[in-house]
């Protein structure tokens, strides 16, 4: 019953979480302060009913995480957030939480050999991402077939929007262009351009000039803390995909 009350406690942080990371990209150090708050009724719940050796595996779980995820985000990784959800997720569910439920105990493919509930999750989260790729890559071969196949890695990284509907916004062109005496020249780069206001006036101006078509290749910033979320949901309802996949790939 614990297990099942920490999964349905964590939700609504969760959730919350989402939903700010999509308006803002920003999420309230507070939101996790919350979390742990009331997640501390959990930890000592678990510490007056595991004694000693909860405790322990306790910190060597939120060790591990805090390592990791510290790794990850000085290396840019992804960001403090995500970081934090993480390192309050091992703390209050420490490890894979076995529930009972309707005939059937999740998770449904077990518990992996490395039973950190929060580095599942991260592990879930980062093969969840491979959705979107594709989710872009269908989309752009729908609506754009033609510039899609001419350039593979576009469509998978981003859709063609027209430069007289550009707004601010959590976007980033794929590319990024220089004015030449022969017109404006556009390539392919790493980190994009930020749409900024003076970067969206200059493309409208040299739209009415002729100069461009009323087309740019954007990508939009994903806010991690959607796949975190929903690899949270996967690790308790399935379980390990990394594990999955792998003992998957051995049968082969």
């Amino acid at each position: 019953m614990i297990e099942i009350l920490k999964v349905l406690v964590c939700m609504p942080f969760l959730l919350y979480a989402c939903y700010a990371d999509i308006k803002t990209r920003r999420v309230a150090n507070e939101t996790w302060v919350a979390m742990f708050g009331v997640g501390y009724i959990f930890i000592v719940t678990d510490l007056m009913s595991l004694g000693f050796p909860y405790l322990i595996r306790n910190l060597l779980s939120f060790a591990f995480i805090f390592i990791f995820v510290y790794v990850l985000f000085q290396l840019g990784a992804f960001g403090g957030a995500d970081a934090k959800v993480l390192m309050v997720i091992s703390l209050i569910v420490p490890t894979f939480p076995v529930i009972t439920a309707y005939g059937n105990s999740f998770p449904l493919n077990g518990v992996p050999p490395i039973g950190l509930f929060a580095f599942s999750v991260f592990g879930n989260s980062v093969i969840l991402t491979v959705i979107v790729p594709i989710g872009l890559a269908l989309y752009n071969l729908v609506h754009n077939p033609l510039e899609s196949i001419r350039r593979p890695l576009y469509m998978l990284t981003g859709y063609l929007t027209p430069i007289s509907k550009l707004e601010k916004g959590h976007f980033r062109m794929i590319e990024s262009y220089t004015e030449t005496d022969k017109g404006v020249k556009f390539r392919f780069t790493r980190l994009g351009t930020e749409l900024s206001s003076n970067v969206i006036n200059e493309l409208k101006g040299y739209l009415n000039e002729g100069k461009v078509q009323d087309r740019v290749w954007i990508t939009p910033g994903l806010p991690f803390m959607i796949p975190i979320t929903a690899g949270f949901i996967t690790a308790v309802v399935f379980g390990d995909l990394i594990f999955y996949i792998t003992m998957k790939f051995m049968m082969m």
